[in-house]
């Protein structure tokens, strides 16, 4: 599937690139400046040239640490930190706000689901962050808002809130500093945090470049959100290899973002294999399925090109346990090469 907006910004929330540009101040002495990366390999196979922004090379593995930094660190410029953060997370999340809070000396409990994949669940209590698993993510989320109505706790969403739209605009705001003007920026979604920061920052530095966000089939929340124009809930948990965007639903502030975006696409599961092994591969990186399944989309918009374009894939993590691995690999995908 894929969805093209009629191209009215009118409707987008209260974030703006200057509040990407401060994130960007704020959080810079606590994460690494990520790499670009190429596969002229794969740029010859399919005939253009693209560029993965490689935020698995990220403290924790993953871009969400530019937002939970973001809000955390903006809390305490405010007086708004308190003595202990909670978060409900798949698992990116959980270790970004475990990392933050470390940083800041704060107090962190995650609540997350039992399906929780373990190496992220290991590393959220390497940081020092309390961990309690629920049988669904619906109830990790009841109970993570029940934690927030105490006193002196702040609640940091995975996507939901301005200043971790914010800071994760600062991905794009990096990137494209070190590529220079593209043609396109893809993001994968889950709540569409990332993506919605990768609009914000796109439009005001290369406002022709077209933004486009790629989800899972088995976790398709979010395109037939747009489908109806009303966010649309997932009633049962998705199984799919990208953990990343198992949510159930986007959020009010990022959703209007995803209704701006130029195009739209849902990966099934044997291609978000295939993209998997095939980035392993040829860019010899650790990424997850969450990011690699964007070339799904980006395969697919290629082919209605006519000229050679630019592209620039956000590659949002590299945290994958043995268990997924082993479903990654079930089956060879490195005897197909890439084509369109």
């Amino acid at each position: 599937m894929q969805y093209f907006n009629d191209g009215d910004d009118e409707s987008m929330s209260s974030v703006t690139f200057a509040d990407v540009q401060s994130a960007e101040k704020r959080i810079s002495p606590f994460i690494h400046k990520t790499p670009v990366l190429e596969s002229q390999l794969l740029n010859s196979w399919l005939g253009h040239k693209l560029f993965f922004k490689a935020e698995c090379f990220q403290k924790t593995g993953a871009f969400k640490l530019r937002g939970a930094l973001n809000m955390m660190l903006k809390a305490k410029e405010e007086g708004r930190l308190g003595c202990q953060v909670v978060a409900s997370s798949s698992g990116n999340h959980a270790q970004a706000v475990a990392y933050a809070a470390k940083i800041l000396g704060v107090k962190a409990t995650i609540y997350s689901a039992q399906n929780l994949s373990k190496v992220k669940a290991a590393a959220t209590q390497y940081y020092g962050a309390t961990l309690d698993l629920s049988a669904t993510r619906k109830e990790a989320d009841e109970k993570v808002a029940e934690a927030a109505s105490k006193q002196d706790v702040l609640w940091m969403p995975p996507f939901n809130h301005n200043d971790i739209i914010a800071g994760q605009g600062t991905t794009a705001l990096e990137a494209i500093g070190q590529t220079g003007e593209v043609n396109s920026v893809f993001a994968p979604v889950g709540g569409g945090g990332l993506v919605s920061g990768s609009l914000i920052s796109t439009r005001a530095l290369l406002p022709k470049a077209s933004v486009i966000g790629v989800e899972p089939l088995a976790a398709n929340d979010a395109a037939e959100s747009l489908r109806t124009g009303i966010i649309q809930s997932l009633t049962e948990q998705p199984n799919t290899l990208a953990d990343g965007a198992a949510t159930l639903q986007v959020g009010e502030k990022t959703f209007p973002h995803l209704q701006a975006l130029d195009g739209f696409y849902e990966v099934d599961e044997t291609a978000i294999a295939y993209w998997t092994q095939w980035l392993q591969h040829l860019l010899k990186i650790h990424v997850e399925p969450t990011c690699a399944m964007s070339m799904g989309g980006v395969v697919e918009w290629l082919t209605s090109q006519t000229s050679e374009q630019k592209v620039l894939v956000m590659l949002s993590g590299g945290n994958i346990d043995q268990q997924k691995m082993r479903q990654i690999w079930q089956d060879d995908h490195l005897q197909q090469i890439p084509c369109l």
